[in-house]
C-alpha cells in the first residue's frame, strides 16, 4: 500500500469515529447505479435503524429522494462526500417501514461525469447501525450552553414553559453542519441550563421547509383543540413564504399540522417568523411577523382566523437589511408600577457589524404599536447575539430570552464541524429609565447562579468571573500562546469595549476579528463574565449593558490581568 493511500485510509477511519457511529452492523459499501452526469440511484437493504451518510462540507449539495416501492417518502439535501469525509449524519431508515429503499440522488455541477461519480468516496463507507452517539467530540463545543446534538442550528423557535419544563425548538439541519433542510429541532430543560434532545418536532412538507416561529399554550381552548394544547405557528418556506399552524396534545413532543394551512399569506418575498401571544389587556390573541423591513400585527379570537391590524417600521430604527424574528410583550418599568411594551426586531446593521437585536419601547393596544423612539437601541452590543425571542408562559411573570450566538457574516465557516452554533445563556428582561429614556434591562437568569462552583485562582475554559469595579477598568484574558481578549470600561464616557482581534483563530473570515463597543446607561459597579470554551458574555450586574462575542482560542485563557477592579473567579459546576 502506498503511504498516501495508508494515510488516506487512516483519515477515513478517524472520520468514521468522529461520525458518532454506535452499534454499527457493518461498514457497508454501496454500489450506485449511475444514470448520467449528475444522477445516481442506490438500493438500500435495511438492516439497521440508521444509515450514516458521509459528508464533505466543501462540495455542493446533492438532492436525495427516499423512495419506497416508487413512492416518495422523504426528500432532503446533503453534501455527500466526493474525495474526503468530514463527518457522518444519520438518516433514520426505520421510519419508512420497509426492508428495501431506493435513494434517488441528483448532484450539482456541470463538470461531473459518470466515471467521476462512481469514484465518489461516499459509496465506500455508508454504514448502518441501531444507534449513534452524540457525545461532545469537539474541544471548543460549549459545556453549559444549549447546542444541537449534531448538525447546524440557527434561530431559537417556539419557546414555551409548561408543567415544569422549558421547551426550546430551533432551526436545525439534521443532515449537515451548514444551513439547509430547515426543520424544528427540539430540546427540553427543567433549569434552562441542562438540556435533553428530543426527536425533531416539525419537519418539511409540500408547503416548504420549516422556518422560524412560535408556540403558545392555549390554556382557555380558544382553538377548540383542547385546554392546554400547545399551538405552533411557523413559516412554510416554499415557492413563497406563508404562515402555518400545528397543534400538539402531548405537550409539544409531536405536532399535527392544521388541515387548513396556510393560515396567513402575504404579498412580498420576505414574510416570516410569526410570534403569537395572548394579550390579556386586550382580551385576544395577537401575532406579529416580519414583512420585508416592517412588522405586521394581527389579531384573533380562535388562533385560526387572523385579522390584519397594522404595520410598524417605516421611519424607525435600523433598516440596513430585512427585519426578522419579532417579539412583542409588556414589561414592568423597574422601580415603578408602570408597564411598557417592547417590540423586538432582529436585523443586520448592528453596531459591531452584521447581525443584532434592536428593540423599541412604547405602547400597544392590541391593534397598533406606537413609540416616540426613532433611533435603534440594541439589546446586546457584541457581534454574536441574534434572533432573540422569549418564552411563552414563563413562570412568575418572567420574560426570559434566548439568542442565537453567532452572526450571519461567518456562521457557516466557524471552526467547528460536529455541530455549528449555540444559544446564549438565558437572560431576564425588564425596562429601566436613565436620563429620561427607557432602556431594556438584561441580566443573566437566576438559574445561572446554580452553576457557580468553588472559587479558583485562575480562569478556566468554563467559568464565571465577577469583577467589582472601582471606576475605569482594564480586564485581559490571555493564554500561553499569546492569545488574548481585552476588555475596558471607561467610567467617564460610560463605554465598555471588548477586543478579540488577538483572541485565537480569527482567520476563517475577514469580519471575525473585531473590537465591539457598548454604551452603558448609567454607572457600572459590577460585571459578570461568562466563559464557555468558545464564547464570552459580559453583563453589567444591574442590566445596563450586555455584550456577547465568540472566541476560538488554541488553548483556554488561563491568565487574568485586571486594573481598576477586583475579580472573583468561580468554577462551573455542571
Amino acid at each position: 500500500m502506498k503511504i498516501i493511500d495508508y494515510i488516506s485510509a487512516i483519515m477515513r477511519k478517524i472520520a468514521l469515529l468522529f461520525a458518532m457511529v454506535f452499534m454499527a452492523t457493518a461498514l457497508n459499501a454501496v454500489t450506485p447505479k449511475v444514470l448520467g452526469n449528475r444522477h445516481a440511484m442506490v438500493g438500500v437493504d435495511v438492516v439497521g435503524k440508521y444509515l450514516m451518510l458521509p459528508v464533505q462540507e466543501s462540495v455542493d449539495n446533492a438532492s436525495v429522494r427516499v423512495l419506497v416501492a416508487g413512492e416518495l417518502r422523504q426528500s432532503f439535501n446533503v453534501r455527500l462526500a466526493v474525495d474526503k469525509i468530514d463527518y457522518f449524519v444519520p438518516l433514520d431508515i426505520s421510519r419508512f417501514g420497509s426492508d428495501k429503499l431506493l435513494l434517488d440522488i441528483s448532484f450539482r455541477g456541470n463538470k461531473l461525469t459518470p466515471d467521476a461519480i462512481r469514484q465518489f468516496v461516499c459509496w465506500s463507507e455508508m454504514p448502518q447501525g441501531n444507534g449513534f452517539e452524540t457525545a461532545n467530540k469537539e474541544r471548543l463545543r460549549p459545556v453549559y450552553h444549549h447546542t444541537p446534538p449534531y448538525g447546524w442550528m440557527n434561530d431559537p423557535n417556539g419557546m414555551f414553559y409548561k408543567d415544569g419544563l422549558y421547551h426550546l425548538y430551533y432551526q436545525w439541519n439534521p443532515y449537515g453542519s451548514q444551513w439547509e433542510n430547515m426543520t424544528w429541532g427540539h430540546s427540553v430543560s427543567r433549569d434552562l441550563i441542562h438540556w435533553d434532545a428530543l426527536p425533531a418536532a416539525i419537519e418539511p412538507d409540500a408547503l416548504g421547509t420549516i422556518y422560524s416561529g412560535s408556540c403558545v399554550v392555549d390554556r382557555i381552548n380558544s382553538s377548540g383543540f383542547g385546554e392546554g394544547t400547545v399551538i405552533a405557528f411557523y413559516t412554510s418556506a416554499g415557492q413563497n413564504q406563508t404562515q402555518s399552524m400545528a397543534y400538539s396534545a402531548d405537550d409539544g413532543r409531536t405536532f399535527t399540522k392544521y388541515v387548513a394551512n396556510p393560515v396567513i399569506t402575504g404579498d412580498i418575498p420576505d414574510f416570516r417568523d410569526p410570534k403569537a401571544f395572548w394579550n390579556g389587556e386586550a382580551g385576544m390573541w395577537n401575532l406579529i411577523l416580519a414583512a420585508g423591513q416592517e412588522m405586521r400585527i394581527y389579531s384573533s379570537y380562535d388562533l385560526k382566523q387572523w385579522k390584519y391590524e397594522s404595520s410598524f417600521g417605516e421611519g424607525y430604527g435600523c433598516h440596513e437589511s430585512v427585519w426578522e424574528c419579532p417579539d412583542l410583550f409588556a414589561l414592568n418599568v423597574r422601580g415603578t408600577g408602570a408597564r411598557k411594551w417592547m417590540l423586538v426586531c432582529n436585523t443586520g446593521g448592528a453596531p459591531g457589524g452584521g447581525s443584532g437585536t434592536q428593540y423599541f419601547i412604547g405602547d400597544f393596544d392590541g391593534h397598533k404599536f406606537t413609540t416616540n423612539q426613532k433611533d435603534a437601541l440594541w439589546m446586546d452590543y457584541g457581534k454574536d447575539h441574534y434572533a432573540t425571542v422569549t418564552f411563552d408562559n414563563a413562570p412568575d411573570g418572567r420574560r426570559i430570552a434566548l439568542a442565537w450566538m453567532s452572526n450571519w457574516q461567518y456562521a457557516g465557516v466557524v471552526p467547528t464541524k460536529q455541530f455549528r452554533s449555540a444559544n446564549s445563556v438565558p437572560r431576564d428582561l425588564d425596562i429601566f429609565e436613565n436620563d429620561g429614556t427607557y432602556y431594556c434591562g438584561v441580566v443573566p437568569s437566576r438559574e445561572l447562579l446554580t452553576l457557580r462552583g468553588n472559587k479558583v485562582k485562575h480562569p478556566t475554559e468554563t467559568c464565571e468571573i465577577v469583577v467589582d469595579l472601582k471606576g475605569t477598568a482594564s480586564i485581559v484574558l490571555s493564554n500561553q500562546k499569546g492569545e488574548k481578549v481585552i476588555m475596558e470600561y471607561d467610567s467617564r464616557s460610560r463605554k465598555f469595549l471588548m477586543d478579540r482581534n488577538l483572541s485565537g483563530n480569527t482567520s476563517f473570515h475577514k469580519d471575525f476579528p473585531a473590537r465591539t463597543i457598548a454604551p452603558v446607561r448609567g454607572d457600572m459597579k459590577q460585571l459578570r463574565i461568562f466563559i464557555d470554551r468558545c464564547s464570552i458574555e459580559v453583563f453589567d450586574s444591574e442590566g445596563k449593558m450586555a455584550m456577547t462575542n465568540l472566541v476560538f482560542p488554541s488553548e483556554p485563557y488561563g491568565t487574568l490581568t485586571i486594573k481598576g477592579g477586583k475579580a472573583t473567579v468561580y468554577s462551573i459546576a455542571q
